[in-house]
């Protein structure tokens, strides 16, 4: 999304570097490459950093564990050619390890939950097989629970049997117990109120009474029937145990891989928690944005045979550097936002509303096609001469700063159709509407009424905007006092404007009735009232006196963009005295030397006044509107909102340059 008023810091991460000192400078030597950590003073390890190490340890161990179970449901053994290595970070490598051990394991728990089923079902067939010997009736029988009697089946072993018949079978109204290879299955009659006393023994036997479905077919159908479902299940496990075979053998050689580079890290991890005990450890500390995590962590993981990496998200406490990040049109302007105060790590940047309006405000006020063009030719050329290093980074956005807003200067001119001042009227008879692209915005320009009252609609509106970013800014950290100041100063120029200008100068800004105009007054009233408890909110009893200056700070602000007509103005008059000079002298040369001589003094006389005279003003306007869309940006607009403050990010990273100046100037 791009921004439109304000833009945001990138996220940083902390990032903690450990690794065995025998490999602390080849640590900072892959670090400088990387080129991306804002190093931090780093305190010994504690026991939470060993914890850390501990808990990712661990981490991999459940990761290992996981794949281990997937391999171990291979059928046979295998010999896998190792693949080359991954190029999935490590936490990419446990979360497939999980995903596929999740995956897998469904299937094996679907098997084993099927296998499980399929042996209750073969042992409850095989005990009624047995009892099926001595014993004819339906098998709902089996179960049989009334409020008077009930009946059950109970497999027993021949020893547990003993004790069965001597502890519970005294209690029962009829049993048959039939015998076959060790094993005992009865099947009893008894009472109701003693069935708790019964089930209690076969309980504490081991055994509990056979889960018989509630079915009226006779014993000798459900036991066919229960022989059939039984085959079914082993055909039906024989197909999912091949599923499982397939499913782990598709994945083998990812499996082996992550399993292989998961051992290799927990080896890793292992020496620096020996190292930790022994204290033979560096830790380096710093800040990496979130855009560059991935490359320091597996950089260092790739690179280093021993080495931790721990990121984690900044804390309350905590005070990340800051990296602006903003779009490649906007991004020059990060050296105005500089030149004032770098915003807080996750407070505003208000890069992108300073790019519009400084430039804006800066093409505004040199508004000439001829002065641009140089100002353009400057940048190109001239600037490198007039810096200590052309090649730093600082130096290439200036240059760009100053080529959007000659770019925007550029603009103005044309559609002005203002060159040199009125070099082309003076000298040539070309009117300057003639030359405008569009003859509104150079009558509105040339005229001092009309540009100082459009100075100051523009200032209204670029104030306003500052102040609903301060009210934005105020709902956000919960100050009420800010809201209702703004709220208050919002209320007084909606309706106090119209209302004064109709009240004290007659003027009707707007197509209302007089009574429309007078009902304006309760809303300023409304406004002002809150302007003073907005003040006494934020400041206590010294907003008693400060909401005064609230108010006239409005008016004083307002009529400071009347310094775009000032300076836009002077800067036109000035080229406009120096074309009326530069005549004066050649023509005055013209007449003291009378002939083809004098004409050519006086042409080159002329000339060379005219460059001379518009090269200063080019400096002198240029110099003027950059210092003065400083100010309006500034001291108006980033002092109604915003409070900077913030570190600047600067990476510990190996300087390349391509030209390096040696010795000494002669």
């Amino acid at each position: 999304m791009i921004p439109l008023l304000i833009n945001s810091s990138e996220p940083m991460r902390k990032v903690r570097v450990v690794t065995v000192k025998d490999q602390s400078e080849e640590t900072l030597k892959r670090l400088q490459k990387l080129g991306v950590l804002h190093v931090e003073e780093a305190q010994e390890l504690d026991p939470i950093d060993r914890e850390t190490i501990e808990g990712e340890k661990n981490r991999i161990r459940t990761a290992l564990n996981a794949l281990d179970f997937v391999l171990d449901h291979l059928p046979d053994e295998r010999s896998i050619l190792i693949p080359d290595a991954s190029p999935l970070t490590l936490e990419e490598i446990i979360d497939r390890s999980d995903a596929i051990h999740n995956r897998i394991s469904a299937l094996i728990e679907r098997h084993n939950r099927l296998k499980a089923e399929g042996t209750k079902l073969q042992e409850l067939g095989r005990y009624l097989e047995i009892l099926a010997r001595d014993v004819r009736i339906p098998l709902q029988d089996l179960h049989y629970s009334g409020a008077y009697v009930f009946t059950n089946v109970v497999a027993f072993s021949e020893e547990a049997f003993k004790i069965f018949s001597e502890k519970a079978l005294p209690f029962t109204l009829q049993h048959h117990a039939v015998h076959a290879d060790g094993d005992v299955v009865v099947y009893f009659i008894a009472r109701t109120d003693r069935r708790k006393e019964i089930e209690t023994v076969a309980r504490d036997l081991g055994t509990s009474p056979l889960s018989i479905p509630d079915e009226t077919i006779p014993l000798g159908e459900f036991i066919d029937r229960n022989d059939e479902t039984v085959a079914a299940h082993r055909d039906t496990l024989r197909e999912m145990e091949q599923d499982i075979e397939k499913a782990v053998e598709s994945d083998l050689q990812e499996i082996v891989l992550y399993r292989e580079t998961l051992s290799e890290e927990s080896t890793r991890l292992s020496v620096l928690q020996q190292a930790c005990e022994a204290r033979y450890v560096t830790l380096i500390e710093g800040w990496v944005p979130e855009s560059a995590l991935h490359s320091i962590t597996e950089g260092l993981r790739k690179d280093l045979e021993y080495a931790f990496i721990d990121t984690m998200m900044p804390s309350a406490t905590d005070e990340p550097p800051t990296k602006l990040r903003n779009p490649r049109g906007i991004k020059p302007f990060e050296v105005i936002v500089r030149l004032f105060s770098l915003p807080k790590y996750g407070d505003w940047d208000p890069t992108p509303s300073v790019a519009y309006f400084f430039a804006f405000f800066f093409g505004l006020m040199l508004n000439d096609m001829v002065y641009a063009l140089g100002l353009l030719f400057l940048a190109r050329f001239v600037l490198d001469k007039l810096v200590d290093d052309p090649a730093s980074e600082g130096t290439q956005l200036f240059r760009k700063v100053l080529y959007t807003s000659g770019g925007a200067a550029l603009a103005f001119g044309i559609l002005s159709g203002t060159y040199l001042g009125d070099f082309m009227n003076m000298y040539f008879g070309v009117e300057l509407k003639s030359l405008a692209l569009i003859a509104r915005v150079q009558a509105q320009l040339s005229d001092p009424i009309s540009f100082i009252i459009l100075s100051l609609i523009i200032g209204l509106v670029h104030l306003n905007i500052a102040h609903m970013l301060g009210l934005v800014r105020g709902l956000k950290q919960g100050d009420r006092g800010i809201v209702v100041s703004k709220i208050g100063l919002f209320l007084v120029q909606i309706f106090g404007i119209p209302y004064l200008f109709k009240s004290m100068l007659n003027i009707a800004l707007f197509p209302l009735s007089d009574a429309a105009y007078a009902a304006c007054a309760y809303p300023l009233g409304a406004g002002l009232l809150l302007v003073v408890i907005g003040a006494f909110m934020q400041m206590g009893a010294l907003g008693a006196v400060f909401w005064i200056f609230d108010l006239t700070g409005i008016l004083g602000d307002v009529m400071s963009y009347s310094r775009l007509a000032g300076v836009g103005l002077a800067t036109f008059y000035l080229a406009s005295s120096f074309n009326l000079l530069s005549d004066w002298v050649s023509k005055t040369v013209s007449s003291v030397i009378p002939g083809f001589i004098g004409v050519a003094l006086a042409f080159i006389i002329g000339v060379a006044l005219l460059v001379m005279f518009h090269v200063f003003n080019l400096f002198l306007s240029s110099l003027a509107a950059f210092i003065h869309s400083l100010r309006l940006c500034f001291v108006e607009f980033l002092l109604k909102f915003y409070e900077g403050g913030g570190r600047d990010y600067d990476p510990f990273h190996l300087r390349l340059r391509r030209e390096v100046i040696v010795g000494k100037k002669s």
